[in-house]
């Protein structure tokens, strides 16, 4: 038997970055969803400078990326980098009635993302946007029929008609997860880029929204 050292040194540098308890910590903190290293500084109460070292031994070991907001150019976000994290789990979401996917517009990515879960998990699912348009983008429209799923083309709305209390809310993008300040709070965050004008950029997007619907649905649970 031949060993691929190169794969053996990789996951030990991954072992490694994850033994440390905050570095740990961190990394749960975005399993399921993207965190700009001041909101995780908040939520693990730990000093900005060692957040920031704690980022670097991760993103050193090829667990996580940065990415600049769409939103606010001077902000930057984490994302986990999901081949490297196959090996671990997420933390489970309990009681949860329904998923709603929030972005600006509510004429894409959220869509989208509703539609692909609506068809692979068994908990309801909605869309809304911060700012919606009159009417779904043609191309998110075209890129689920080609994957068997429908959009209704004039089915947007805001999140103030569409949001309950006890639903799960997702941001789908920056903008969506910066605006919602108050009342309404995006339970997770997902820095999905906005598509370009074309169907292979749809595409795109329409693949990392189920590969990370597709990592989420396992560990939500239903209310009961």
């Amino acid at each position: 038997m031949t060993t691929d050292l190169s794969s053996v040194e990789r996951r030990a540098r991954i072992h490694a970055a994850l033994g440390d308890p905050a570095r740990l910590a961190i990394v749960d903190t975005l399993v399921l969803g993207d965190a700009s290293p001041g909101e995780i500084a908040r939520a693990l109460d730990l000093p900005t400078n060692l957040v920031a070292h704690h980022v670097n031994v991760l993103h050193g070991a090829g667990l996580l990326v940065r990415v600049r907001s769409e939103g606010d150019r001077r902000r930057t976000y984490l994302r986990l980098e999901p081949d490297a994290l196959a090996s671990l789990a997420a933390p489970v979401l309990a009681q949860v009635p329904r998923v709603v996917f929030v972005c600006t517009h509510n004429s894409a990515r959220s869509q989208l993302a509703a539609a692909i879960w609506t068809d692979r998990a068994g908990i309801p699912a909605a869309s809304a946007g911060t700012h919606p348009a009159a009417r779904v983008h043609p191309r998110a429209v075209a890129v689920a029929r080609r994957h068997g799923l429908r959009i209704n083309a004039t089915g947007t709305a805001h999140v103030a008609d569409v949001v309950h209390d006890t639903d799960l809310v997702v941001a789908v993008c920056d903008n969506a997860h910066e605006d919602l300040t108050q009342g309404v709070r995006p339970r997770l965050h997902w820095a999905v880029p906005a598509p370009a004008d074309t169907d292979a950029a749809f595409e795109a997007t329409f693949a990392e929204l189920a590969g990370r619907i597709d990592r989420l649905a396992p560990v939500v649970e239903p209310a009961r």
